[in-house]
């Protein structure tokens, strides 16, 4: 048995956590492509005011709902109202959930440029992915991502969690 922390862990446990590990890597990255391959094709909303619109006037072509935050972000009473909101929408109407962690991370992924002088950067704390009727979405990256938000919740984890890292 391998001993961290003071506690003795089984050969099950071990396992399970470098399972666990991979497949989080594997739905990390999965998410990753899913949203560079969204934007590619118009298929992304960056912004919670823009996903909120989008979602009060479209919410069918809406196929998941990526709530990142950072830890300096925690103590933001206004942005943890509008995820709570956010969250009670996206389960009224069956779209897939997924809090992350790893602003800086989402930021590289979709190529946004560092912020210049006191320019503004996009607000990446909620960003939808849309699948539009008329060309769906076809990627294998989407169908990773759904089903693993599907075998949390059958987990009851309701809104699954990634932490994005750095490459």
């Amino acid at each position: 048995m391998r001993k961290t922390s003071g506690f003795k862990m089984t050969l099950e446990e071990v396992v399970g956590c470098n399972i666990t590990d991979k497949k989080m890597d594997t739905v990390s990255q999965a998410l990753e492509e899913l949203l560079v391959a969204a934007q590619r094709q118009d298929c992304l909303t960056v912004g919670v005011y823009e996903s909120a619109k989008l979602m009060n006037v479209d919410p069918d072509c809406v196929v998941l709902c990526v709530l990142a935050t950072d830890e300096e972000d925690q103590d933001d009473i206004a942005l943890q109202i509008h995820f709570t909101l956010l969250q009670a929408f996206c389960c009224d109407n069956d779209i897939n959930i997924l809090r992350v962690s790893g602003l800086r991370r989402l930021a590289k992924v979709l190529g946004e440029p560092a912020p210049v002088d006191n320019s503004e950067p996009r607000d990446f704390h909620c960003i939808l992915v849309t699948n539009p009727q008329c060309q769906p979405l076809k990627c294998q990256a989407l169908k990773d991502v759904g089903n693993y938000c599907e075998e949390s919740r059958c987990k009851n984890q309701w809104i699954p969690y990634l932490s994005l890292q750095e490459r």
